[in-house]
Parts: C-alpha cells; sequence; structure tokens
C-alpha cells in the first residue's frame, strides 16, 4: 500500500494511492498519525476499500503534496552510513550507528521550497532512506525483530548545512541539521510487502546534472541492525522517523558546489517516489 497527504500544511488529507486513483481515508482515519500506524492500519484500510468506503479525491491533481507522515515526535539520523561517503567526508567508516537528531519541524512535504538558513554558505543535499515505526519498540532483542515495528518507507533529503554541522557545532551535528524544512519527505509512504528495501536504487540531481547514484545494499548497517541498535538507548513510537544515510556525491565531498538560490534538487528512491524542491534565499522569506 501507498499512503500520501494531500492539501494545504497543516490541512493535509490522509490518501490511500491506488494505481493513478487517490482515495480519501478520512472515513478511516483523521490523519496519517502514529494512533493509525499503531492500529493495524493496513487490513483496516483494505476492508474499507473492499467494501467502498474510501471514496476517490477528485481533485487531487491540484493538491499540495504534503509529507506522508503527520508530524512526528522525534526525528533520528544515522550518519555515514556508506562507506563511500565516509571517505568523501574524511572519516572511516563507523563500527558502530552514529546518531543525531532532527526537528519535527524539518519535515516538509517533497516538493516545497527550501530556505538557505541566513548567512549560509554550505547548504546541502543528501538522499536518503526513511523508516517510519509502526509499533513501538524498546530494546528489541534481536534485529530480526525490527521488522514488526516498521510501518513502511519514504523517501528524505536529509538537508544539511555543512558549517552549522562541522564548524560550529560544538562536535554534535544537530546544528547544521534542524534548519525549518530541512527535511523534505514523500511523496509516499510504502508499506514493506512492496519495498526490497536491501535493494532499492537512491538517486539525485542539482539543476538536472547528475550527484549521487547507489544502493541500500551498500549500506553499513541494514534497517533492521539500525532499529534494534536505535531501541537499546531510546523508544521509538509509532510515526518516528529514522533516516538511515546517504551515498557519496554530496557538495561536501569537494567535487560540487554548494547550493544557492535559484538551484533545484531533484531526489528519487526506486519505488518510493520523486521529490523536487527550489532552494530559496533566507531574505525572501521575511
Amino acid at each position: 500500500m501507498k499512503f500520501a497527504r494531500l492539501g494545504a500544511p497543516g490541512a493535509e488529507i490522509p490518501v490511500l494511492v491506488d494505481g493513478d486513483r487517490y482515495l480519501d481515508l478520512r472515513p478511516v482515519t483523521s490523519d496519517v498519525n502514529g494512533d493509525f500506524l499503531a492500529s493495524d492500519f493496513r487490513d483496516r484500510v483494505a476492508t474499507a476499500l473492499a467494501v467502498g468506503e474510501l471514496p476517490e479525491l477528485a481533485d487531487a491533481a491540484e493538491q499540495r503534496i504534503g509529507a506522508p507522515i503527520a508530524r512526528p515526535s522525534a526525528v533520528i539520523c544515522i550518519g555515514q552510513n556508506y562507506a563511500a561517503h565516509a571517505r568523501e567526508s574524511g572519516s572511516e567508516p563507523p563500527t558502530i550507528p552514529i546518531m543525531f537528531l532532527k526537528t519535527p519541524n524539518t519535515v516538509v512535504g517533497p516538493n516545497d521550497a527550501v530556505t538557505i538558513p541566513r548567512g549560509s554558505e554550505k547548504t546541502d543535499w543528501e538522499v536518503e532512506l526513511g523508516i517510519v515505526i509502526g509499533a513501538r519498540a524498546s530494546y528489541l532483542d534481536s534485529p530480526e525483530d525490527a521488522d514488526a515495528h516498521i510501518a513502511g518507507y519514504v523517501t528524505a533529503n536529509d538537508v544539511s548545512e555543512r558549517a552549522y554541522q562541522m564548524e560550529v557545532s560544538g562536535g554534535q551535528w544537530s546544528k547544521g541539521k534542524i534548519a525549518p524544512g530541512f527535511n523534505p519527505t514523500g511523496p509516499w509512504l510504502v508499506t514493506p510487502d512492496e519495498v526490497e528495501v536491501d535493494r532499492l536504487r537512491l538517486r539525485s540531481w542539482v539543476n538536472g546534472e547528475p550527484r549521487q547514484d547507489s544502493n541500500t545494499d551498500d549500506m553499513i548497517f541494514d534497517v533492521r541492525v539500525i532499529v534494534h541498535h536505535l531501541s537499546q538507548y531510546v523508544t521509538l513510537e509509532p510515526g518516528d522517523l529514522i533516516l538511515t544515510g546517504t551515498p557519496q556525491g554530496v557538495a561536501f565531498g569537494g567535487k560540487f558546489p554548494y547550493l544557492r538560490a535559484g538551484d533545484v534538487v531533484d531526489i528519487e528512491i526506486e519505488g518510493l517516489g520523486h521529490q523536487r524542491q527550489e532552494f530559496v534565499a533566507w531574505e525572501a522569506q521575511k
């Protein structure tokens, strides 16, 4: 199943994406949120679909695409999870997952404009596979237990300001990760039965020029290891979002320029959808 949320910010309508149809989920849930994802949501939606309770949203094509999940309680990220990206960053591949945090207000629609922070000279793009939690996870016994706690997967752009991340961070990365809108997400939440999560192609472009092109089979720590590892330190709640790291091909590696106002970034993960953001100057938002 594929889920999306359409409409103005703060007023998104939850929908089931059924081929080229967008079916209104409001007879089943008010939103694609933690309560919904923790409630046998696939069976509930399948039943409602079978009995014709989900009307088609007639004006779906004209609607803004929001993030496919409502604002999560936490956005937890894994750093340097592709060996080549670790090397382009000047580091050896990690031996345990590196964790940092983004704030919930970074999560925006996949095609929303992204504001470059005031004074930024090093705003960067990062295509990443996102995991959405569907059941509370705390102290899981093994990586194999992770599957029962995953609601689905999303495309995400872990937008980063590298000077804030590395130069004025005090050793923590989150300063460079938490500007509002720094986590375009979607267009869809796709359930695990439709995703071969260990073999997904990830790509990015800037102004139409290729940047990243990799596959999740190159991750150092796979999805199950990540969820299990994090559960030893934090209680993951339904609706929470985990970003799993980015492959090589970002500006921080030194081969490409950082983003400037007017640049357009495209992000795509096989089976999880495409997103596009124009980057705009902070001054334009006054």
